[in-house]
């Protein structure tokens, strides 16, 4: 079975914001043919597009699954959904987990359920900080640029890491 690498981001924003993320990287781990092999330290960071809400607590894991991307975006949906995340609600919105997929492998995809890379990617550093932990050379496979040369570019500023967290 083919092995693929993938680069999944972690958020939350409602209740115990930690225990939720940390919840969400010890399901990735429970995962069908799936093995964690990387986690970032977790950062606490203002929102973005919808600003009237509290601060996210985010992270990036790095996992080698053999799930397809399909596959393995269910999978992070049915974690969501097993940590109290509804469907519906406000775009950008307050939410008690959030795993989207950032890279796997080089691929692009671009379907109206899933877009690899990320969309966003680039612009968030909350995303790219996170995943600058783990592997700051890995490449945007439509920009050819490392996640560090994608963070540098960034003008604005992450939260603070989380005081005392660590991984």
């Amino acid at each position: 079975m083919p092995r693929h690498l993938a680069f999944i981001s972690i958020g939350s924003n409602m209740g115990d914001r930690v225990a939720n993320c940390r919840g969400g990287i010890e399901a990735l781990e429970t995962l069908a043919e799936t093995r964690l092999e990387g986690v970032s330290r977790l950062y606490e960071t203002e929102p973005v597009d919808y600003l009237e809400q509290a601060w996210f607590v985010n992270a990036a894991a790095r996992i080698e699954t053999g799930l397809d991307p399909l596959q393995l975006l269910e999978a992070l949906k049915g974690i969501e959904r097993a940590a109290g995340k509804r469907e519906g609600g406000i775009r950008f919105g307050p939410r008690p987990l959030d795993l989207d997929i950032i890279l796997f492998d080089s691929v692009r995809i671009d379907t109206a359920h899933l877009v690899i890379p990320h969309p966003r990617m680039h612009q968030r550093r909350f995303v790219l900080r996170p995943i600058c932990d783990i592997d700051p050379h890995v490449l945007h496979p439509s920009l050819k640029r490392s996640a560090r040369q994608l963070l540098d570019d960034l003008s604005d500023e992450i939260g603070q890491e989380v005081n005392g967290l660590g991984k």
